[in-house]
């Protein structure tokens, strides 16, 4: 029978074959009466670690039928091979109301441990839903507690598979205390260690803050889901029906909610994605991202030519951002976060000279890249993230300023879309800002600007840099010259191209000090690279506070 929820199976996406042979999984062991004997302890001891990570084949086939993992195979999966150490392997709850002591699985429900990945260290743990639903419980609050620890104590990253049915009813308050145990923890961690969950399954109620208050939360099509309230409990409370996958699958929670910081079509994918994820990041606020070798080369090369012509030469007309990104990071690889929400804003890693950075950069394809709410928290999230973690950040820019209308202004942008400002100027990491094409009015302020607090900012020739665009300027400064003008049309042209040539040129912006230098296209990547080279070791020192206070 189906399970709910899973209507369809997923292609398989293969790193390691982890598909379940006939005949691999043992039958369930039967353990032995632990006697007087050494020996006779050592296979009693074996039975029960055995019985412990035990998981019938027919669960295996059931889930695979719907391309889903076991808890375990989850873990071997993300972690470098044999090199997972399981903690709490056997301990379990102390329950008994309601016949919860019928049923006492080892491990509770969920595994903790610590692996490596590319031979880095990481405490993971991932809940299992084969064992009491993977309900969380007492015993759950314990063990994600001291793995936190362990965790913070270390400087290692954590990574959590949250695959639930949420909060053990049997356990009462026992439940609700270890959520609020493993959130303090995890916001105690936050800023400190890197924080990573994998919604693989349901999570609901109070279970969503813990994963909300990560880092970053990677969610798969289809078999993940994600709310406060369920369908069940609205249709009884408001009357409103609407299915599972509609109020919070991964999709809506990837392009339309923000919460989901990528959409994997399967498990294979999510797991990749994380790994990937962390080789552009430090073990903690302390350390550095690894660095890798990199073949950069030192001359402006056929690719940095490429940039000279990859603008079209009507200013208005859109052409793709990461076209310009891609020219710039090693290798063109840029793993983006968010990819599916506010599109109108890329956020990022790359390197550049085998270093992590993070990028964010105006997308005029979408918006015309223009600033709304949600790119600016996009991105605000983006730059807090990487000046926690000691990563610099590369800004391009090609926005004509914050979206209008009375929907961004009922909702709140200018409280909203501060936080992008607001992130910009508290950052104190290496800071290189590229003006491609339009800096105008606010926009140019937000987006990594010299008076923002940017280390070096340079634009290309084909930057556009002021208070607003040349037609409406000209229309707000010589409305009585057009309104007494034999050709009022032939005059507003000629009134936006002088316009254009001497307020909104980027040799202005150089003159005052808004720039430190125009650059040709084909010379954005070896001058981002030497600014990144000369900021290597830069230094702040703040005034003494407890912490700012960002308009939320």
């Amino acid at each position: 029978m189906d399970e709910p929820g899973y209507p369809e199976a997923h292609p398989a996406v293969e790193r390691r074959d982890l598909t379940p042979q006939p005949g691999n999984r043992a039958a369930e062991p039967v353990r032995p009466r632990a006697s007087g004997t050494t020996a006779e302890k050592i296979a009693d001891l074996r039975a029960r670690r055995e019985s412990a990570r035990h998981v019938p084949d027919r669960t295996v086939r059931r889930l695979a039928r719907f391309g889903r993992m076991t808890a375990r195979d989850r873990l071997e999966y993300l972690l470098d091979p044999g090199s997972f150490v399981e903690t709490g392997l056997l301990a379990r709850h102390r329950s008994t109301g309601f016949a919860a002591d019928t049923e006492r699985p080892s491990g509770d429900g969920v595994i903790t441990g610590h692996g490596t990945v590319a031979g880095r260290q990481v405490c993971v743990y991932a809940q299992d839903a084969q064992a009491l639903g993977g309900s969380v419980g007492e015993v759950f609050g314990e063990k994600v507690g001291k793995l936190l620890d362990l965790a913070l104590h270390t400087g290692c990253p954590v990574v959590a598979i949250n695959d639930s049915s949420g909060a053990r009813v049997s356990e009462g308050v026992l439940s609700l205390a270890a959520y609020g145990r493993v959130a303090s923890k995890v916001v105690t961690a936050s800023g400190v260690i890197p924080q990573i969950s994998l919604i693989m399954g349901p999570c609901a109620g109070g279970a969503v803050y813990v994963p909300a208050f990560t880092d970053f939360v990677v969610m798969v099509d289809r078999t993940s889901h994600m709310f406060v309230t369920g369908p069940d409990v609205i249709r009884k409370v408001t009357g409103e029906k609407v299915r599972m996958e509609d109020l919070g699958g991964a999709h809506v929670h990837a392009t339309v909610t923000g919460n989901a910081h990528y959409l994997a079509e399967n498990e294979a994918e999510a797991l990749d994605y994380v790994r990937d994820l962390l080789s552009f990041l430090p073990p903690n606020n302390l350390g550095d991202a690894p660095v890798y070798e990199s073949a950069a080369d030192p001359d402006i090369t056929s690719e940095d030519l490429e940039l000279d012509s990859i603008l079209p030469d009507a200013q208005r007309e859109a052409f793709d951002m990461a076209e310009v990104i891609a020219r710039v990071v090693d290798d063109s690889d840029l793993l983006e976060v968010q990819p599916g929400f506010a599109q109108n804003i890329i956020c990022g890693f790359g390197r550049i000279e085998g270093r992590a950075v993070g990028i964010v950069a105006n997308q005029p394809q979408q918006l015309a890249g223009a600033l709304d709410i949600a790119a600016a928290e996009k991105g605000a999230r983006f730059i807090r993230f990487c000046d926690t973690f000691n990563i610099p950040i590369v800004t391009f820019v090609d926005v004509p300023g914050f979206l209008p209308g009375t929907v961004q202004e009922h909702q709140g942008i200018i409280r909203r879309g501060s936080k992008l400002g607001f992130a910009y100027i508290e950052a104190t990491v290496p800071k290189v800002t590229v003006i491609v094409r339009k800096a105008i009015g606010g926009g140019y302020a937000v987006m990594g600007s010299k008076e923002l607090s940017a280390d070096m900012c340079f634009a290309w020739p084909t930057a556009w840099i002021g208070v607003m665009g040349a037609a409406s300027a000209v229309d707000m400064l010589c409305h009585r010259e057009l309104a007494t003008a034999d050709d009022p049309g032939e005059l507003r042209e000629e009134l936006i191209e002088e316009y254009e040539e001497t307020m909104l040129t980027p040799y202005m912006a150089a003159e005052r000090g808004s720039l430190d230098d125009v650059i040709t296209p084909s010379e954005t990547r070896l001058t981002v690279l030497r600014a990144l080279r000369a900021l290597r070791n830069k230094r702040v020192t703040l005034p003494p506070r407890k912490h700012s206070n960002i308009p939320l």
